[in-house]
């Protein structure tokens, strides 16, 4: 099988696809979230969450530290489980997937991680090779084919397939962990803070990486991002979540779900405070609760 090849597909046909009687009906959402809610313990990270995100369009969710951001990516890709509602991709219910099934649908997703968790016993080669013969997807002249072609994508010079990550910048550890989740041709990639850690210049070669890999893969995309200068650059849509120990019982915790040029003129002033980085209202709220204390 070579790059070009997806891995089988498990679960029901799309709901877009015509079963016969008459012309099929508009496009279902890739991924749906239908009412979840995500409780660790005591603790309640995600309230009622409806989202749906179409094939080929990049989805930013944005959002203070601590509002379930990454939590939701675990979530699109099974790593974990909502506490109540579901997450449907292609129209089945990823919860009732176990096993091998589980296994093929993450394998039509791509995964970068905030610190790119690369294995640091294995060389950068190793590293992209390791889901190509995990799967057992093809051979290994193959593999090696594959390697080569994605660190070139990504921009990384000849040569250094053969360093171990702590011989690597943080932008070339970005940009090995990108290849890796790459090289099985994903459907759909998640980004966790893709810029984290990184300088000016180096945040826009992820930036257009992102974009390039949009255009040549055809992928979906959610990014997670605190920086706004990746958002106003790759994203078709924003979505924003407000922690939850901040709301009230019944307040939504999606507080904009449109546009990225929409943000600064954002009717909810917590929408354009988060944009403009403008610390005003949150010192007045710690300020508060200092006086509040015994």
């Amino acid at each position: 099988m070579t790059d070009g090849a997806s891995p089988p597909r498990p679960g029901p046909a799309r709901p877009d696809e015509d079963q016969g009687g008459g012309p099929p009906g508009p496009a279902a959402p890739l991924i749906e979230v239908r009412g979840v809610s995500m409780r660790f313990r005591a603790q309640s990270v995600l309230r009622d969450i409806n989202l749906g995100i179409e094939r080929g369009q990049t989805v930013c969710i944005i959002g203070e530290s601590g509002c379930g951001k990454t939590v939701m990516l675990k979530l699109l890709i099974g790593l974990l489980q909502p506490t109540s509602g579901s997450v449907l991709f292609d129209g089945g219910d990823i919860a009732s997937l176990r096993g091998k099934d589980l296994i093929k649908l993450r394998l039509r997703f791509g995964f970068l991680f905030q610190m790119a968790a690369l294995f640091d016993s294995l060389t950068v080669y190793d590293n992209v090779a390791f889901g190509l013969r995990e799967h057992h997807v093809c051979d290994e002249a193959e593999v090696k084919r594959i390697v080569s072609t994605r660190l070139q994508e990504v921009g990384l010079p000849a040569g250094l397939e053969w360093k171990k990550p702590a011989e690597l910048s943080g932008g070339q550890r970005k940009r090995v962990g990108l290849a890796r989740a790459l090289a099985l041709k994903p459907e759909v990639m998640l980004y966790d803070e893709p810029t984290t850690g990184l300088d000016p210049i180096m945040t826009d070669v992820i930036n257009e990486l992102i974009l390039q890999t949009k255009e040549s893969e055809k992928a979906t995309g959610i990014v997670v991002t605190h920086e706004m200068k990746t958002v106003a650059k790759v994203a078709d849509r924003v979505v924003m979540f407000y922690p939850l120990a901040r709301l009230g019982p019944d307040d939504p915790q999606v507080i904009y779900d449109g546009p990225p040029e929409g943000l600064e003129d954002a009717a909810d002033p917590r929408v354009r405070q988060f944009v403009r980085g403008e610390a005003g209202e949150r010192l007045r709220e710690m300020a508060q609760q200092r006086t509040a204390s015994p």
